[in-house]
């Protein structure tokens, strides 16, 4: 099964990242609404997703509703997290090749070709 060592990396990934600034991570409540994550998934994907998209929670979550799916960001999530699965999915080796930060790199909207090229992409050809 390939999940575990996504799970590892994300996990690592996380740590390494430690607390947030500003003081202790707060106690969060038992996860509800749970689509493509199991209970001890969801705080190192979390924290992932912090780290590469460069948000907080209410980004992708309603305020004191963690559960709620009103947030469109959260959707969009749950296919960021089949779409990197199913391309790892197709490595045999069964290690992670492509996570959030992947293309995100901490920039809520992924680069889609590196910075030089994009501004010589679009230039007029002569």
């Amino acid at each position: 099964m390939r999940f575990p060592l996504t799970i590892l990396f994300l996990a690592a990934f996380a740590l390494a990242q430690g607390p947030p600034a500003g003081g202790p991570p707060r106690q969060m409540p038992a996860p509800k609404n749970l689509k493509l994550l199991e209970p001890q998934q969801v705080m190192p994907y979390m924290q992932a997703f912090q780290a590469a998209l460069g948000k907080k929670c209410d980004f992708c979550h309603v305020e004191g509703d963690f559960a709620s799916d009103d947030n469109p960001h959260k959707q969009t999530a749950r296919m960021m997290i089949s779409m990197t699965r199913e391309i790892n999915a197709k490595f045999p080796d069964g290690k992670m090749h492509v996570s959030c930060y992947t293309c995100h790199r901490g920039a809520e909207e992924p680069a889609t070709h590196p910075p030089n090229a994009a501004a010589a992409h679009h230039e007029p050809k002569q």
